[in-house]
């Protein structure tokens, strides 16, 4: 038994195993506990939908060499930008989403330009510059939100008339438009077909770039920078185009979160939104250098149904306090510290 547990743990990894085993414990106590588990079932797939392309925004980071991208925020951030403008320009429905998406991406390029540049610059110690990028620019646009002259009513203060929300309702714009596309109707709940489908059109698109001439030479430089180098692979240019792709991907998830979640959140909002992507590519069993489709395709799986389920069944078990979201931090943080532990070995 003991040996048995061993390869399991050797090949899928030590964190996948676990959380595999708990999420299984999880069911089966709610399926115990008489709740409604097909409700569980179709909240899980919106969160894996919402969450999934931001997942999917490590793999170029990682991939090219940059490591683990805690400054996804500055693709969080554009995607944001861009959703906002979306509703200044007073549009809704599938054109306002989509027109959102397609100005997400140009500034994207050039905030991606800007951050694979510094990395460049700081090899070696990427994460850590990451996370102090991503940190300072979250701050930094709390007084952008504040000046940024939007004057739709929807998003500035009702006070004042300046300076825009924390929180900003899509109801009446593009919220869900995507979880509602083709939507699928099961036990009273909903697959949410479209944003399965936007997904996996994603994780297709990367899957088939990974394995392009390009790709190839990133996954190279990556690797192996002195051999990729030697082989006249430019390592500079690939780490460039991992970053600049994670940060496009950071637009795109964003917009596709706000979607599925109703509303854009602003101000402080986007500063921990890195570390859960992290925590759940961590999960599916990727490492600092290491990373593929189906690392974020289970490793989001794994995380998002964990949490979803988790919260109705240890607050029925224990209904004192909030041990729910207790459980969330020890899972998201601990994973990430488990994880940054076997960086060292890695290089």
């Amino acid at each position: 038994m003991k040996e048995y547990w061993r390869k399991i743990t050797d090949k899928y990894g030590f964190p996948k195993v676990c959380i595999t085993l708990f999420l299984l414990l999880l069911i089966a106590l709610a399926f115990m506990m008489k709740q409604d588990v097909a409700a569980m079932f179709g909240d899980s797939l919106v969160r894996i939908t919402m969450n999934g392309i931001l997942v999917l925004a490590m793999v170029p980071s990682i991939v090219s060499g940059t490591g683990l991208n805690f400054g996804l925020s500055l693709g969080i951030i554009t995607g944001l930008l861009a959703g906002c403008i979306s509703i200044e320009m007073n549009m809704r429905g599938m054109a306002a989403f989509l027109w959102a998406l397609v100005m997400s991406v140009p500034m994207s390029l050039i905030v991606g330009y800007g951050y694979g540049w510094l990395l460049n610059k700081v090899k070696g110690d990427e994460m850590t510059v990451g996370t102090y990028v991503g940190f300072s620019i979250v701050s930094l646009m709390s007084i952008g939100w504040m000046v940024i002259p939007f004057t739709s009513p929807e998003m500035v203060w009702a006070i004042g008339g300046t300076g825009l929300r924390s929180t900003i309702t899509l109801t009446n714009r593009y919220a869900k438009v995507l979880d509602d596309f083709m939507a699928i109707p099961v036990l009273g709940t909903k697959i949410p077909t479209g944003a399965l489908l936007f997904f996996a059109l994603f994780c297709l698109l990367m899957w088939l770039f990974l394995r392009s001439k390009t790709g190839m030479a990133m996954m190279a430089a990556g690797d192996n920078p002195r051999f990729a180098a030697a082989s006249g692979i430019n390592v500079n240019r690939q780490r460039m185009i991992g970053t600049v792709l994670s940060t496009v991907l950071g637009g795109i998830g964003i917009l596709v979160y706000a979607q599925s979640f109703g509303f854009l959140q602003l101000y402080q909002a986007p500063l921990m939104m890195p570390f859960a992507a992290t925590a759940a590519i961590l999960i599916g069993g990727a490492t600092a250098k290491k990373a593929t489709i189906a690392h974020v395709i289970s490793g989001t799986i794994l995380f998002q149904a964990l949490l979803t389920i988790s919260l109705p069944v240890i607050n029925q078990l224990m209904p004192v306090g909030n041990l729910s979201e207790v459980i969330r931090i020890i899972v998201s943080n601990g994973v990430i510290l488990y994880a940054l532990t076997k960086v060292g070995g890695s290089h």
